[in-house]
């Protein structure tokens, strides 16, 4: 059987409330002073002082994880409203796209330009890298759809008026003197105020009176095409005017020295006669500027 030793055990509880005595003792004449404390109670005091130090660590350590929680917060919101962003972007694009591309050339285009990004779990940067090379990659995209639709619209095609060909392009017998001399355009035969119209976009550049050509209008394109319409019984268009294809420049008639009404139309490519009728073939399908 164990014994308990009473006399160990108050020699114990006497040491706790047995008081300590501290002495403070100046560097001077003056008596030194003594401080008594009880034992427990500076062991109650240090249990409570160790207790508080560690709260106030814990509620630090913890402030600071919890700081840096809201700054991943703050940082994440920000990502994701960049990415939000990007995708309002890629979408914008797409629209423009609609705008720019034909329908036919709009789905092979979109067929051919298809980005496979895989399922699966990646970071925001890597979905923000991805998001910027795709914008990339549009931004050009828009540029090549810009100048092809640009050289569309300023390449001529179609008719510039209804009617039939009486004298084609090339080497042909003179109506005036009847020598061979080398005709630079067509010449389409129509009756008098019939409505003759731009075959590209264009502007003005003379929209007036020569001795041979009569009434004249010449339309300079871009991209090296230039139109020339003659014998016009009327110019409808001014000078420095821009217009579009289908636009209604001038009506038919039979000015300078024109034999019969009729209209003189040439095309011009890098400053040199071509012949029309290559462009005349192609039928102008709706101007692809007012699709959607």
């Amino acid at each position: 059987m164990l014994k308990i030793d009473t006399y160990k055990i108050k020699k114990f509880l006497k040491s706790l409330f047995s008081p300590i005595t501290v002495m403070f003792i100046p560097h001077s004449s003056r008596k030194p002073k003594s401080l008594k404390l009880p034992s427990l109670g500076i062991i109650l005091c240090l249990i409570i002082w160790f207790g508080f130090a560690f709260y106030v660590f814990s509620t630090y350590v913890g402030k600071k994880e919890y700081d840096a929680m809201k700054q991943n917060l703050i940082y994440y919101k920000e990502e994701f409203n960049q990415v939000k962003s990007s995708i309002a972007k890629i979408k914008e694009a797409e629209s423009e796209f609609k705008q720019l591309l034909s329908h036919k050339d709009k789905e092979m285009l979109f067929r051919s330009f298809k980005d496979s990004y895989e399922s699966g779990s990646v970071s925001i940067n890597e979905i923000k890298e991805q998001i910027n090379q795709s914008l990339e990659r549009i931004e050009g995209l828009k540029e090549f759809i810009q100048e092809q639709k640009n050289i569309y619209l300023s390449t001529p095609k179609g008719w510039p008026i209804k009617g039939r060909i009486t004298s084609e392009f090339g080497t042909r017998e003179s109506p005036h003197h009847g020598k061979k001399e080398i005709h630079e355009g067509i010449d389409i035969s129509a009756p008098k105020g019939t409505e003759i119209y731009a075959t590209a976009d264009a502007i003005v550049s003379f929209s007036g009176w020569k001795k041979s050509s009569g009434n004249m209008i010449i339309l300079e394109h871009g991209f090296g095409f230039r139109t020339i319409y003659a014998h016009n019984l009327k110019n409808l268009v001014t000078e420095g005017q821009r217009v579009k294809r289908g636009d209604l420049i001038a009506l038919a008639g039979s000015t300078g020295n024109a034999t019969g009404s009729h209209l003189h139309y040439e095309v011009w490519l890098n400053n040199k006669p071509v012949d029309p009728f290559k462009y005349m073939k192609e039928e102008v399908t709706e101007d692809v500027s007012k699709k959607n």
